[in-house]
């Protein structure tokens, strides 16, 4: 059960850039804004960090508020901090000034079972969603809110709000749940109602399909900006799986390790050559990929690649389009020539390039500009090899909860 609350005036339109907001802080609609409270750094504690849509910023969610990073150069573009309590989860849309906020459970103000929907430039909520259980994720695209509960995901128009979307998904506490987001595509990928399976929604085809992607539970997942490629990894965390979001064919398998492990991000490069991975044992791994790399004016093959032509073609036809067969391969055992013969493991592909932290810290990693790959939770950013791969260079560190580095 869900109420939905909508202000006097409609949501506004995303504006290209973020300005630095005004003092006020969020509030409810019906109730004036709280005073600031500006804690003790020290006492701050990081309840979650996310990254906007083209890994640009990253907004992390605090004890007390929230706060946005811009990654390159490395700054605080702005807080906002509450006596009420904190942020269990702050998702940005780009760089605009529409944020989407779950309170934590010690926010006495904004509850752990409501999406509020701010507007920073006008420093008010211009929405709000309520539900029965607790909100395990929220995830924005321009003409989309989509709110993630344990077992159902809400799609709402973002223009006025109306439900447009139910979907019932297996038990789901991490709240996984990603969308395309390229003009010309509009895809949810979910986990399915079995164990191991991923749920890609084509909206605009009005096409859904199952994809049997793992044996265990899913842990992580995304997609690429144009939502035609996804990668997966299990809870057994050591083989992450490239698939065509068209016809659920595998495209390729890449293998992180042997031992279990926790996936705490993966993410494509913007080019789709690379693709990076985290998790708890402590290493970032990148992956070249072999799949196909659409141009900077994609907007064309994007169109063709769409049309109901492209999905009555057979499969292999479909796999051809998305692979590519100029991309090096990632190192694998001496013994790969010997595939079917010996077994799984050994015609493994392993990671291209690596990066070591310690283990006790959870951190997600994406890529920056020139061949670098942005850690948050290290707090710092590192480069690797294009040509040679192997161990990553450190060039950059940040303790960003521990700096005061707001905007002066």
């Amino acid at each position: 059960m869900t109420s939905t609350t909508l202000s006097t005036s409609p949501p506004l339109l995303p504006t290209p850039s973020l300005e630095p907001p005004q003092p006020p802080i969020p509030g409810h609609p019906s109730s004036s804004a709280h005073p600031l409270d500006f804690p003790d750094i020290d006492q701050t504690e990081l309840l979650s960090v996310s990254w906007n849509q083209d890994y640009g910023c990253f907004a992390a969610g605090t004890s007390c508020g929230f706060r946005i990073y811009n990654c390159q150069p490395f700054k605080e573009t702005f807080r906002r901090d509450l006596k009420t309590g904190g942020f269990k989860i702050v998702e940005m849309l780009f760089r605009c000034n529409i944020l989407a906020l779950v309170g934590g459970d010690s926010n006495s103000h904004y509850p752990p079972n409501k999406a509020i929907i701010w507007d920073d430039h006008q420093s008010r909520c211009i929405s709000e969603f309520a539900f029965r259980s607790d909100v395990r994720a929220v995830k924005l695209r321009r003409d989309r809110i989509v709110v993630v509960l344990e077992h159902k995901i809400y799609v709402y128009s973002f223009m006025d709000l109306k439900l447009l979307h139910q979907i019932e998904t297996l038990a789901n506490p991490r709240g996984l749940c990603c969308l395309s987001h390229h003009s010309n595509t509009s895809v949810l990928a979910c986990p399915g109602l079995h164990r191991g399976q991923v749920r890609v929604e084509h909206f605009g085809l009005n096409m859904m399909k199952l994809i049997n992607a793992h044996d265990s539970h899913i842990a992580s997942f995304t997609l690429t900006f144009d939502g035609l490629l996804l990668a997966t990894a299990s809870t057994r965390g050591t083989l992450i799986r490239i698939f065509n979001t068209m016809d659920g064919t595998r495209l390729q398998e890449v293998r992180r390790g042997v031992d279990r492990a926790d996936i705490y991000s993966i993410a494509f490069s913007p080019n789709v050559r690379w693709l990076v991975v985290s998790s708890d044992k402590g290493t970032v791994h990148i992956f070249n990929l072999r799949v196909r790399v659409f141009g900077e004016d994609s907007s064309s093959q994007l169109s063709s690649v769409q049309s109901p032509a492209f999905f009555h073609q057979n499969s292999s036809t479909s796999v051809d389009a998305l692979i590519s067969p100029s991309t090096g391969a990632n190192p694998g055992s001496s013994l790969s020539f010997m595939r079917g013969v010996l077994p799984k493991y050994f015609s493994s592909e392993w990671s291209f390039a690596q990066f070591h932290l310690p283990e006790d810290t959870q951190f997600i990693a994406a890529f920056g500009s020139q061949n670098t790959v942005i850690v948050v939770g290290m707090d710092g950013r590192c480069s690797f090899d294009p040509v040679h791969g192997g161990e990553m260079l450190q060039q950059e560190y940040f303790r960003f909860l521990k700096n005061d580095s707001r905007p002066r």
